[in-house]
């Protein structure tokens, strides 16, 4: 069986249309990273870009690269770069802060939009921790109620109480795929806003913001696109919702003259309202360059690719894995599944700690947790095989 699927796998690699992206990436000869859903590979002309941009952008222009070098229109000119990886319009992407502040504003402006007698937040109880943390200040911070619930029941508790809902895209643990289309259909017939965090799904599988009416949405930029470790993060407001988007961390970043400082704020138009402070330029500049290597690569291309690769490493987990020492907590559904794979596992920290020494870096999340994520753009098929070759190893 192992030479069967082995050839399967050198077949799929030689048709694999996104094959010679994995050459646009630093990678280390003889292993397997499986672990892009948590950071993802450098692309590999990043460290010149950044060689130039602290050297003479900073080194020797100075302050003169706020205006020169464009650092001060950066935070738009890079949303407007991701908005078509998450299916969002031109403008409606500022890019700066961190996911967790971006949650912070999306959840408490969508409240305030939402208006009184609106007067419960809904939370994915599964969500990132994080989330929930800000929710619940969130709620505190506007006179609402909490209510945490697993995605499934969250279309049913939705009412005439219902100020906004929170929801992850892909889960983090278990890498199940909400309906985004259909949740957010359900909690606009309530009279309520809609927040997405695309964490796990942006530069993963299509997302269709601006075709679903999303309201809001936030998202990390270290995953899935590859910007460096705690790359800026972006924050979605809808195009017809930016003139009522009433920020709740006004800063002279998103002043409608940040230089007049005047004393009273007054927000300026579109998506500059998501901006608080100054950016964080160097970080900024690297996710800039590093969204190079999504140029040309349909998203649609690289779902299918997620699909089959996450297929085909399920598919030799079972002709591999001694029966019964592993089991699937991802759902098999490709409408239910993200770009990775979750096995529940005995001992899985140990296990993934074995595996790392074997080449094939995955992560553990406890208590019995092993996460596979598969990066379209540079993870081929003979690599899910052979993390699957190397779990069964570890577990015979």
């Amino acid at each position: 069986m192992s030479e069967v699927l082995a050839k399967k796998a050198a077949a799929l690699d030689a048709a694999d249309e996104l094959a010679p992206h994995r050459d646009l990436f630093t990678l280390d000869e003889g292993v397997v990273y499986l672990d892009g859903n948590s950071l993802g590979a450098l692309p590999r002309h990043v460290p010149a870009r950044m060689q130039d941009v602290i050297a003479r952008e900073w080194g020797h222009l100075r302050i003169r690269s706020w205006e020169e070098s464009g650092w001060w229109t950066a935070p738009e000119r890079i949303g407007d770069r991701i908005a078509p990886l998450i299916g969002a319009g031109p403008g409606t992407v500022v890019v700066g802060d961190s996911t967790s502040v971006n949650v912070f504003k999306a959840l408490v402006a969508a409240v305030r939009m939402a208006g009184e007698g609106r007067d419960e937040i809904l939370v994915d109880a599964s969500t990132f921790p994080t989330d929930g943390y800000v929710a619940e200040s969130a709620a505190r911070m506007t006179g609402r109620q909490i209510r945490a619930l697993a995605p499934a029941e969250i279309v049913a508790a939705l009412g005439p109480r219902t100020a906004a809902v929170l929801v992850n895209h892909v889960d983090y643990r278990s890498g199940r795929l909400n309906d985004l289309p259909g949740m957010t259909a359900a909690i606009h017939a309530a009279g309520a806003l809609a927040v997405w965090d695309l964490c796990h799904s942006a530069g993963a599988l299509p997302v269709g913001l601006a075709a679903y009416d999303v309201d809001f949405a936030v998202g990390c930029t270290y995953k899935y696109l590859n910007g460096g470790p705690g790359s800026p993060a972006y924050l979605y407001v809808r195009a017809d919702h930016q003139a009522r988007f009433d920020t709740p961390l006004p800063g002279w970043n998103s002043h409608e003259d940040p230089f007049g400082m005047r004393p009273a704020y007054v927000p300026g138009d579109g998506a500059t309202r998501g901006r608080v402070g100054t950016p964080d330029i160097l970080s900024m500049l690297a996710l800039e360059s590093a969204l190079d290597v999504w140029d040309g690569v349909p998203v649609e291309a690289v779902r299918a690719k997620s699909l089959a690769l996450t297929d085909f490493f399920l598919e030799c987990v079972e002709a591999y894995v001694p029966a019964g020492s592993v089991s699937s907590v991802t759902p098999a559904a490709h409408a239910e599944r993200g770009s990775q794979v979750s096995l529940s596992c005995e001992g899985a920290g140990e296990v993934m700690r074995a595996l790392i020494d074997r080449g094939v870096v995955g992560d553990f999340r406890r208590p019995d947790v092993l996460r596979f994520g598969f990066t379209p753009l540079y993870v081929g098929f003979a690599d899910a095989e052979r993390a699957a070759a190397e779990l069964a190893a570890l577990l015979g």
